[in-house]
């Protein structure tokens, strides 16, 4: 019994492994100053940071969400935050996927935001406030997990 429950571990990690490569969105991206981790999170995209690239000596998990709006998540690690808020995993296998919200770290708020999947292979995401929008184009990465249990990220697109 024993071995037909680790056989579906294993079939079950290679299926999602599978799955995540037909989707060009999930994996891991190069943001501004952090690595996210696109992900389906029941019906949803999540966009989780994983990484945030920091001054040597500073610990990463140390850098708070004190710029939230909402004061009792500005003690909350930056690390494991959701970016996304409503992106439904429905429109996954499209170039642009609307519909949804961008949470910025930076001045603590939500907005209404797009992501394209440019021709280039990177990930054009854009948050607006009425009719004014800014983006930044996010770079995916290969992450690869090292027998020391650290990871290593390179970009997938040498440019």
């Amino acid at each position: 019994m024993r071995s037909l429950n680790v056989f579906f571990v294993i079939l079950f990690s290679f299926c999602q492994a599978a799955q995540a490569s037909d989707e060009p969105i999930l994996g891991y991206w190069a943001a501004a100053g952090s690595i996210i981790q696109i992900k389906i999170c029941e019906r949803f995209i999540c966009a989780e940071i994983v990484h945030l690239i920091t001054e040597e000596g500073v610990d990463p998990l140390s850098i708070l969400d004190e710029n939230n709006s909402e004061r009792e998540l500005q003690n909350r690690t930056l690390i494991g935050v959701n970016l996304f808020d409503g992106f439904q995993q429905e429109f996954l296998s499209n170039e642009k996927i609307q519909g949804g919200r961008i949470y910025d770290p930076r001045r603590g708020k939500f907005y209404k935001a797009e992501l394209t999947l440019l021709e280039t292979g990177n990930l054009l995401v854009e948050g607006c406030l009425f009719f004014l929008c800014d983006g930044e184009e996010w770079l995916p990465l290969e992450v690869t997990l090292n027998p020391d249990g650290s990871r290593q990220a390179t970009l997938k697109n040498n440019q």
